[in-house]
């Protein structure tokens, strides 16, 4: 059974204030592990620390691809976090309205995915709505990506988007197989111009998700939530452990 995990992009807006309080309430809540996205309000030195004292993974992070002048930095994070899986996180959609565009991005993943395995780590691609709905050249962004990506380069399935987009995610993750290891887990009315519900209480079929993933992370991520943030946190972990579609450690 996968183990459950949060983005900790989801409370970006709390962590500045009190980072470890923060960390400590996602902890007790039951989450296995956290994802970070950059460290505001700390360093990931003390992030290490803390999640070390309370027995939280770091199953993957978000993070600057590692080339040119950011590459050494971006290699110290990951050893400080003993992470090793590298999730970029978003190029811009108006990047991907041209073969041209799409060919640059893959061409800038497969360069960062040959430093991230020359130094013991897997580079992953975290999509959006728009790799799923936009259509150039007569076929959808998503899979001119998986002609041009290096095999090396994984997918972190984002679930909602890919529902958003126009397609079901479990058709997607079962073609993926084992490509797509770490999942994101949203839920809401799939509508990219409106809020995020806690998981378990929008359109998403965790079911379906469930039967076909391969993945060991559900690493839950809410963009903007109508409701209190914490709380929709916390509802989302009680969902997907009661459920058993995967585990934490409540």
């Amino acid at each position: 059974m996968p183990s459950i995990g949060l983005q900790l992009y989801t409370l970006r807006d709390l962590l500045p204030g009190d980072y470890a309080g923060v960390i400590r309430k996602v902890a007790e809540m039951g989450y296995a592990g956290v994802e970070t996205a950059g460290f505001p309000g700390t360093t990931p030195e003390a992030a290490a620390k803390l999640f070390k004292e309370l027995g939280l993974e770091v199953p993957s992070a978000h993070s600057d691809l590692p080339l040119g002048d950011k590459k050494q930095a971006v290699l110290d994070t990951f050893g400080v976090l003993g992470c090793k899986r590298l999730v970029c996180p978003f190029f811009p959609p108006d990047q991907f309205t041209t073969r041209a565009g799409i060919a640059g991005i893959c061409d800038k993943l497969n360069e960062a995915q040959a430093v991230a395995k020359a130094n013991g780590l897997t580079l992953y691609y975290h999509n959006h709505w728009w790799e799923y709905r936009e259509v150039v050249e007569g076929r959808p962004v998503n899979q001119w990506m998986l002609e041009l990506l290096d095999p090396g380069v994984h997918l972190e399935i984002d679930t909602y988007w890919v529902k958003t987009g126009g397609v079901d995610p479990a058709s997607v993750l079962r073609d993926l197989g084992n490509r797509a290891s770490l999942l994101h887990i949203k839920d809401g009315p799939a509508d990219e111009t409106k809020a995020m519900l806690a998981v378990g209480s929008g359109v998403m079929d965790w079911a379906a998700v469930q039967s076909a993933a391969q993945a060991d992370w559900w690493i839950v991520e809410l963009d903007r939530c109508d409701t209190d943030m914490v709380t929709a946190v916390s509802q989302s972990y009680q969902f997907l452990a009661s459920k058993g579609y995967a585990r934490g450690t409540k």
